[in-house]
């Protein structure tokens, strides 16, 4: 048996293997995206492609790893050797985006083969319709640069060079592409000697066994705490923005089962994959839910695969969370997001004080991309501007910040590094005032950020999320401002796409403004509990106007910046007063609770027009513990006056009964486009009524 003490030395030199493999690629990485935004994770796995060991990397690239390990098991069987690395980027065998390429290297032990370093990093370009790879209105994979399913690089140490000519023949920036996959092979080298050096210190079958140990001790501990979630089920459901081919919102539901130490988590009910980037492998909507799960019930302790054990994960295949060949899938960072966001909503019922508001929700890609005329040579911008995160029980969100999802990344690219590298020029940075979502404790800031072109023509290209349907709040927050992205082009703003958010190599010439607007985190509580002199801080640190202030928080300023405690009061009696409150009913109504992918819930018409919802307009229904629902409005002559009809699922979403009052606020949507109206629906309200 191991001792315990051991136990634990094996388990922290193992993730410090890890960290010096973080430490040593950021030094010698050849791209920005690398070496400055670190957009990388690195992870060591068992011989079974268990997690055993990581650090602060990105659940996002690691979790699904496992599963490209074990196809490249199964697909190698018997055939690897010392001195071989396997490259693989395919979504549909435990990939991500075809830009995260997955380097991974068995390591063999007196002839066995024992553990996999393996490195998962963002690769600026692999190909593709537009420069970046990444496309708002890709429809099919083959648009978004090449697909690489398990392959040897290096054969028992010897370069496969024909594949690597192959493969770098068809991406940008070759000698980048080339340096980092070097940069990577170098790197697992590194943990492969520190390895050895374990296993000459405490003999291989002592490692092997105290790595069991530490697999089983953290399963252990992931059950005892879901063994404190009180037994049920919970559900919840929200909507990606848009496919990228048409404006439609795109749903997402999930169910989560609990049962003593066991949790079941399904996704029937989501939309059909589409014909757009928002597509993603059953692999990628696990890592979702193990993200939560392991953020909400255990944030302290070391990440492994034991964590995993207890949890099962299904979607229906054919779905967004479970997609078919040949569906595109660089939106995958926002697919899972909003996994992230349904298994939040379901939970916040189920654990009200551990659950924050709801974060930016999109990756944010933003790519600039053209002929550099001094060097005859591509270059790439791509910028991923950060967000805030939810207000949660304790405190305020971060603004500016990676949330807990996305490891160290960086917020944003350094003005420096872009400056030196590219024909840019960065106008402006700072953060987005009035855009943390309003509650009891505020949802952080978002970015903004001015980039202005300064080579002859480029293109930009997004790919987003958030845009228009906003992060939500909790428990009576209300929703972050959404996410933007335009540009300026002589003086006018503009909207590149059709979509928000979803954008294809869109033509900019010197002197336009690419303008970057990311999303605030959602509010947490009613905002009109807040603390007045937090609020009065809040707008002299300029993270609130006072406009916003009297609007959302119903607090007033005096002359001089006090609170004017009087009018403070009779503003926020007012603002209570006039919230749109409705009792629910139970009538069964033949129009059925969704119709065109989207969920409609039934308004009296005298409550409808005294609180100017309009038909069709979107609207959340809130209550006091857990997250709204969101839906669109249909005015109903036949309900009786002051009611609602939300739909058996709908209601239950919520723990709402018949002959309960909810309140209904408005729901501002972003991207002020006339094309949206289908997703936007007529008379959507103002920003401002968004926080009541």
């Amino acid at each position: 048996m191991v001792d315990p003490i051991t136990l634990e030395v094996i388990q922290e030199r193992l993730i410090s293997i890890v960290r010096e493999m973080r430490a040593t690629l950021a030094r010698v990485a050849y791209s920005s995206v690398l070496y400055e935004a670190r957009d990388f994770s690195c992870v060591v796995m068992n011989a079974k492609g268990e997690a055993v060991a990581q650090s602060e990397d990105n659940p996002g690239h690691i979790i699904p790893l496992p599963w490209s390990v074990r196809i490249a098991i199964e697909r190698f069987a018997g055939d690897i050797h010392d001195g071989d690395v396997i490259l693989i980027n395919d979504p549909y065998s435990g990939g991500t985006h075809l830009n995260d390429v997955a380097v991974i290297c068995p390591v063999f032990v007196g002839g066995e083969l024992v553990l996999f370093p393996a490195i998962r990093a963002h690769w600026a370009d692999v190909g593709g319709m537009t420069p970046g790879s990444l496309s708002g209105t890709s429809t099919e994979i083959f648009q978004e640069g090449v697909r690489i399913p398990p392959i040897k690089i290096y054969e028992r140490g010897k370069l496969a060079r024909g594949v690597a000519d192959l493969m770098f023949a068809n991406m940008r920036v070759e000698p980048e592409r080339r340096g980092d996959l070097q940069a990577m092979i170098e790197t697992c080298r590194t943990a492969e000697r520190r390895i050895h050096e374990m296993a000459a210190k405490f003999g291989m079958d002592r490692l092997l066994e105290a790595i069991g140990l530490v697999l089983d001790r953290t399963e252990a501990q992931i059950r005892d705490l879901i063994g404190r979630i009180p037994d049920g089920t919970y559900v919840y459901e929200d909507y990606l923005d848009a496919s990228g081919t048409t404006d439609d919102p795109v749903l997402l539901k999930t169910r989560i089962d609990v049962a003593g130490t066991d949790i079941h988590v399904d996704f029937t009910g989501s939309a059909a994959q589409v014909a757009g980037p928002i597509n993603a492998s059953l692999a990628v909507t696990t890592t979702a839910v193990f993200t939560i799960l392991k953020t909400v019930l255990d944030p302290d302790l070391p990440v492994n695969h034991g964590a995993f054990r207890p949890v099962r994960v299904s979607a229906p295949e054919g779905t967004i969370l479970n997609a078919r060949f040949p569906a595109a899938c660089g939106g995958f960072a926002e697919i899972r997001r909003r996994t992230q966001s349904v298994v939040m909503g379901a939970l916040s019922r189920a654990l009200p004080e551990a659950i924050a508001g709801d974060v930016k929700g999109s990756a944010n890609h933003c790519y600039v991309g053209g002929l550099n005329p001094e060097t005859r040579t591509h270059f790439i911008f791509y910028e991923y501007p950060a967000g805030g995160t939810g207000g949660w029980l304790e405190s305020d969100g971060c603004s500016a910040f990676r949330s807990f999802d996305e490891g160290d990344f960086s917020s944003i690219q350094p003005v420096e590094s872009i400056e030196n590298e590219l024909p840019l020029v960065i106008e402006r940075t700072a953060l987005r005032t009035d855009s943390g979502g309003p509650g009891r404790t505020r949802g952080g800031l978002g970015i903004e950020r001015d980039v202005r072109v300064a080579t002859e023509r480029a293109s930009y290209s997004v790919l987003s999320d958030r845009c228009i349907i906003p992060p939500y709040g909790l428990h009576g927050g209300a929703a972050g401002a959404p996410n933007a992205f335009t540009d300026r082009h002589a003086g006018a703003e503009r909207q590149p796409g059709k979509i928000p958010g979803k954008a294809t190599a869109c033509p900019v010439v010197r002197g336009d403004v690419v303008l970057m607007r990311s999303a605030g985190g959602g509010g947490y509580g009613d905002p009109l509990e807040r603390d007045p002199r937090k609020v009065a801080d809040d707008i002299a640190l300029g993270f609130v106007t006072e406009a916003g202030a009297r609007e959302s928080y119903g607090v007033v300023l005096a002359r001089g910046g006090d609170v004017d405690e009087a009018a403070t009061a009779t503003r926020r009696a007012a603002l209570a007063a006039g919230r749109c409150r409705a009792r629910v009913v139970a009538h069964a109504l033949a129009d059925g609770e969704y119709a065109n992918g989207r969920r409609y819930v039934q308004v009296a018409s005298a409550l409808a027009r005294t609180h100017g919802l309009a038909d069709g307009a979107p609207v959340e229904i809130v209550v006091d513990v857990g997250a709204p629902l969101r839906a669109w409005t249909r005015i109903n002559d036949a309900l009786p006056d002051g009611c609602v009809w939300l739909g058996t699922e709908g209601a239950a979403m919520i723990g709402a009964r018949p002959g309960d009052v909810v309140r209904l606020r408005a729901l501002a949507l972003g991207g002020g486009n006339a094309s949206l109206a289908s997703a936007a629906g007529a008379g959507a309200p103002t920003a401002a009524a968004a926080g009541r």
